[in-house]
């Protein structure tokens, strides 16, 4: 099935493993509760168990440096794409309440960004992240 839209997450290439997979899993609750659409139905096994839903489109990972992380963050606002991202300084934090106050305390040109996901038409996304390579 071909999509219109595209799911990408950019991770910071200089983290801790442990680090880029917390960073991938929180954006990509920002995505997926971004529109209803975008989950599919649950899963149920041969035996009749069921499973929770997932997505139901690819989601592509890339892995960026600082730089690049920070030109694709600029360009996905000069697009106007809704996003979600994830900074250094969530790593000190310990409830969501205080993630929200750690972000709204930095201005945006001063951010330290960890990562950013988003999910937007294909060709935007393209052009946002034009260069970055996938995760490898």
């Amino acid at each position: 099935m071909m999509f219109d839209t595209k799911v990408a997450v950019v991770v910071r290439e200089d983290l801790a493993v442990w680090q880029k997979l917390n960073v991938t899993a929180f954006l990509m609750s920002g995505v997926a509760t971004s529109a209803q659409d975008l989950v599919g139905d649950p899963y149920e096994d041969g035996s009749g168990r069921r499973y929770l839903p997932m997505l139901r489109q690819p989601i592509l990972v890339f892995a960026a440096s600082a730089d690049q992380l920070r030109h694709a963050y600029e360009r996905a606002v000069e697009f106007g794409l809704q996003f979600a991202i994830y900074t250094d300084d969530l790593f000190k934090t310990g409830f969501d309440e205080a993630n929200r106050a750690a972000v709204r305390a930095v201005g945006s040109q001063s951010l330290v960004l960890a990562g950013i996901a988003m999910r937007a038409e294909k060709k935007l996304v393209d052009k946002a992240l034009k260069r970055l390579k996938l995760h490898a």
